[in-house]
């Protein structure tokens, strides 16, 4: 079997999400589609909005054959381990041949990411050059990377420039499809054009025109879930509080004593005033709500790095009944049987207890963890 992978949030699942698996079904030729999908948090350090079993269901109902789950170690993390992460544990399923993925511009990535990785010890130190002088993130990983570097200085750019650089790290396991976005960017707010963003979804789910970007029974489930971030937002504050300056060290982004920093604002401050008095054109807004994420997750930089090197398991969220049989033995992967992968275990169920936690009682919870067919 041919499978094609994509790499995926869907927080919610909507139109452009049924978009980009057809163009995969169209490009690859493959006889189904394995969507690797963040749990219960974001690549953005953001709970996602719906329980992931729920979101997984969608997804098949929207064109995809089976949904595994991308460990919150690697799902909230900087744009480079998300993509190392999934593209390690995509790489390891022989199966799968090719993996699709959305862009803002039609790029040649697999050069970028050639020049990327034969250039990374010096990309980095002029992206840190730059850092320093006070760019943006997204603008010094476009200056960095020299001529057409704007080009990168979108999100979902520096992602498909990421699963290139990784696909090579993996030896080329993957053909690479990308897909040009269409209708509504990455931050838009507003319901408007051919497709509209997850974020203009999650923010008008009370609006009847949200019908015409996702479907009905996504917005149904919306519509039936209270939005819990403010409470997410309390825990991930008391949980900065509580922690110290080595454990905030040890996670993703907090360098260059920025633990410092921001254990200073944990004393009586809400997340917003946190995120606010921390965010800087070094330290962009979702890198520091990364990072609060993460410290609420315990998630830790060295545990993913060891984790890397190892065979990875493969967590089964949700697959197709009428193709479970033939899909099934192709994406079952146990992993290593040591410490470094029970703790990724352990991590990726706390995650999602904590996400029942804030959200109870509102919307679908899968308590046993088991693995839906649809």
């Amino acid at each position: 079997m041919n499978i094609c992978a994509i790499i995926c949030e869907f927080n919610p699942f909507h139109n452009g999400h049924a978009y980009l698996i057809e163009r995969a079904k169209q490009l690859s030729g493959c006889d189904a589609v394995l969507c690797i999908m963040s749990g219960s948090f974001t690549q953005r350090g953001e709970m996602c909005i719906l329980d992931k079993y729920v979101r997984a269901r969608h997804a098949i109902y929207g064109g995809a054959d089976a949904v595994i789950e991308l460990p919150a170690l690697f799902a909230v993390a900087p744009a480079e381990i998300f993509a190392r992460g999934a593209v390690k544990i995509l790489s390891s399923l022989p199966a799968v041949k090719s993996l699709c993925f959305g862009c803002e511009n039609a790029l040649d990535f697999e050069k970028i990411a050639q020049k990327l990785a034969f250039e990374e010890p010096d990309f980095k130190d002029r992206l840190y050059a730059l850092l320093d002088s006070g760019e943006s993130y997204a603008s010094a990983y476009a200056k960095a990377f020299g001529q057409d570097g704007e080009k990168l200085s979108s999100p979902n750019n520096i992602l498909a420039a990421e699963y290139a650089k990784a696909n090579i790290r993996e030896g080329k396991r993957l053909t690479l499809y990308p897909v040009t976005r269409l209708g509504g960017g990455y931050h838009d707010g507003g319901l408007e054009g051919q497709f509209s963003s997850a974020k203009a979804i999650r923010e008008n789910r009370g609006d009847d025109r949200a019908l015409d970007y996702a479907p009905d029974y996504v917005i149904d489930d919306l519509r039936r879930t209270e939005d819990r971030t403010e409470r997410f937002k309390r825990l991930a504050a008391d949980k900065l509080f509580f922690a110290d300056k080595l454990q905030l060290r040890n996670i993703y982004g907090c360098s260059e004593g920025l633990e410092n920093r921001l254990k200073s604002l944990s004393f009586g401050q809400s997340f917003d005033e946190i995120l606010r008095g921390c965010t800087s054109k070094r330290y962009p807004t979702t890198r520091i709500r990364r990072i609060l994420c993460a410290n609420l997750l315990s998630l830790d930089r060295r545990c993913a790095e060891a984790t890397l090197k190892k065979n990875i398991p493969v967590k089964v969220l949700a697959v197709r009944k009428s193709a479970a049989d033939d899909i099934l033995p192709l994406i079952d992967a146990k992993g290593d049987e040591d410490t470094d992968i029970a703790e990724l275990a352990k991590l990726t169920d706390e995650s999602y207890r904590i996400w029942r936690h804030i959200n109870f009682p509102f919307g679908e919870h899968n308590v046993n963890q088991k693995m839906i067919l649809v």
